[in-house]
């Protein structure tokens, strides 16, 4: 399987990129929360700037957050400066909305969406319509401007539920998940993809690889697997689902429905420890601060061993590569890990585990 990295963008990013592209990982992804995490097209401008052969991503942008015209002119400014090398993460904004108090978009919205950015950045007219009006657009001009001749690479965000797989389906695209680990998820994701795609035409420089976002823990001899080492770990994923379960509960209640018991006081106790509520309408504000940041000490014992087994890859060398092959079976093209205690060693970790 191949091996990959996702940080948040911040100054000095480009140094992260350059050391994972010297491990010899194949991506670099910058997320895309504006209001938590610096841009994506910055940080990945340095980054193309800086490296030569690892590819580049945005995990993931939206139509919630940015026009089809203003997505395509940095992801073809992007290809410009590292031609072939770029990957568009598409979705529905579930984190990026949610951290402005805003639900995310349709599925619809996000198809429309995502074909126009494949349209524009082929060097293709596109139909853009802002309220009643309606336009044709293209690049007016490309050359030194943009890259519109190397294919950038696109994946539909998709968790459990079928509407996002059937638009990769649709639009020939790769698929990302976030803390997907499970098998049988990902082989219903595939199935969906390739039911919605039978009779669409397949575009020839399109991708259709799986890429699973999640973190990495080895564990030393006799550690425990859900000690202090491994919480801190994988707490950033934990608690970002009981933050966004916490977030969700009172209107959009099917996450939280899903949660056991234990974690269901989980999500209580945060809401607590955030001074919120479920229903309260700042409550963004209250729960999003270092979203996928290091957790604080006192977070440690919201990261419950059975959402750590869920969303992280925690064990020996012999478990983690026995999982990982599990979900290679499984159709996943591309392990990714979001570092957050020491990104350089992480990133070697992982290098050694599959490169």
């Amino acid at each position: 399987m191949r091996a990959g990295v996702v940080v948040a963008a911040q100054p000095g990013v480009e140094d992260l990129a350059v050391r994972a592209e010297e491990l010899g990982l194949h991506s670099f992804w910058v997320n895309d929360t504006p209001m938590v995490h610096g841009d994506p097209f910055v940080a990945l401008g340095l980054c193309a700037k800086a490296t030569s052969r690892i590819r580049l991503g945005i995990g993931v942008t939206s139509p919630a957050l940015r026009s089809a015209p203003a997505a395509a002119s940095g992801l073809a400014s992007l290809n410009a400066l590292a031609p072939g090398r770029i990957i568009c993460g598409v979705g529905t904004g579930n984190t990026a909305r949610r951290t402005l108090g805003m639900r995310p978009t349709s599925a619809a919205r996000l198809e429309s969406f995502t074909a126009a950015l494949q349209d524009l950045c082929a060097g293709r007219s596109t139909e853009y319509r802002e309220g009643d009006r309606i336009r044709d657009i293209r690049f007016l001009h490309a050359g030194a401007h943009v890259n519109t001749a190397d294919p950038i690479e696109f994946v539909v965000a998709a968790l459990l539920g079928p509407k996002a797989a059937a638009v990769a389906g649709r639009r020939s695209t790769g698929l990302i998940s976030f803390g997907l680990l499970d098998p049988t998820a990902w082989q219903a994701l595939h199935d969906t993809r390739r039911h919605a795609a039978q009779g669409t035409p397949r575009d020839p420089d399109s991708h259709t690889d799986s890429y699973v976002v999640t973190a990495l823990h080895l564990l030393d001899e006799d550690e425990d697997p859900h000690g202090d080492a491994a919480r801190d770990a994988t707490g950033h994923l934990v608690l970002s689902l009981l933050a966004f379960a916490a977030d969700t509960a009172a209107d959009t209640p099917a996450l939280a429905e899903r949660l056991g018991p234990e974690e269901g006081e989980a999500v209580r106790r945060l809401l607590v420890r955030r001074g919120t509520t479920a229903t309260a309408p700042d409550r963004h504000t209250k729960l999003y601060p270092n979203y996928l940041g290091r957790i604080a000490l006192q977070d440690r014992d919201l990261v419950l061993p059975s959402l750590m087994n869920t969303l992280a890859l925690v064990g020996t060398r012999d478990d983690l590569l026995a999982r990982i092959t599990t979900l290679e079976q499984a159709g996943v093209d591309e392990l990714l890990i979001q570092p957050v205690i020491d990104p350089p060693t992480e990133m070697a970790l992982l290098a050694k585990l599959l490169t």
